[in-house]
């Protein structure tokens, strides 16, 4: 994997029934889970193949359940300054989680929620953009002018203007095959949802994975469909989770 400063490099999902996730996205997806042990409060590594592709825990009501996304620094405690000096929000100050690495949150100008991850032992996802495991990043904002910047100045981010157009305005880390991640202007249509960071999982055929997830209890949101970027679709998990996934356009 590349080195882009800022790039994501894990991902997690906060449920209020790590147990029930578990199995879902174990049937959806094939991982298997591990315990990161008593020390860590409950947390599950997700595996791919035996590598760990994301993090699970128990959400108790201390905010909205969601798959987070993390970016990579190389100093926390710099970046969540850099973060607040930039308009953004502290959530979770600099935590050291063993010997693992150090993870912060805080919100960008419009409010969506980003992790961060410094990593130490724990390198962040062993697979990306393979079937089954974590391929593309998306922040849908209302703040869309704001939030480039902010991503620049507070992650290194190198970014390129893909589209500037008024119906796609879209943002990405790193150019071409080398991208990494998105920002999409979404103020024409994110409504009532705000901004907030999305994760697609890539899988070898959307449309048989959205029909698995739903016959696993998860409610569909967005119906297949063929875009330049591949075959897209999302899903509510039965903990009412959204998650996308991509695959092969039909044609």
């Amino acid at each position: 994997m590349d080195e882009l400063p800022g790039r994501p490099i894990w991902i997690e999902l906060f449920t209020p029934d790590p147990d029930a996730a578990q199995d879902f996205y174990g049937t959806l997806f094939g991982w298997t889970s591990e315990d990161a042990g008593p020390e860590y409060g409950g947390y599950r590594l997700l595996l791919r193949a035996g590598a760990p592709v994301a993090g699970l825990m128990r959400n108790d009501g201390q905010g909205p359940s969601a798959w987070a996304v993390y970016l990579e620094t190389d100093n926390a405690a710099d970046t969540v300054a850099m973060a607040q000096a930039n308009g953004g929000q502290v959530v979770v100050e600099p935590m050291q989680i063993g010997d693992r690495g150090t993870m912060a949150v805080v919100t960008d100008p419009a409010g969506a929620m980003v992790g961060i991850w410094q990593p130490d032992e724990h390198p962040g996802f062993a697979a990306l953009g393979e079937d089954d495991a974590p391929a593309w990043f998306e922040l849908l904002t209302t703040a869309y002018d704001a939030s480039i910047p902010f991503y620049e100045n507070v992650f290194g981010w190198d970014t390129h203007r893909l589209s500037d157009t008024p119906e796609f305005r879209y943002t990405t880390l790193g150019s071409d095959d080398l991208a990494r991640a998105g920002l999409m202007d979404g103020s024409a249509f994110l409504g009532d949802e705000g901004p907030a960071w999305s994760t697609y999982i890539q899988v070898a055929d959307a449309d048989a994975a959205l029909a698995k997830a739903v016959e696993l209890g998860a409610t569909e949101v967005d119906a297949p469909q063929d875009t330049p970027y591949g075959r897209l679709a999302s899903f509510a998990d039965p903990q009412g989770v959204r998650l996308k996934v991509m695959g092969p356009n039909r044609g």
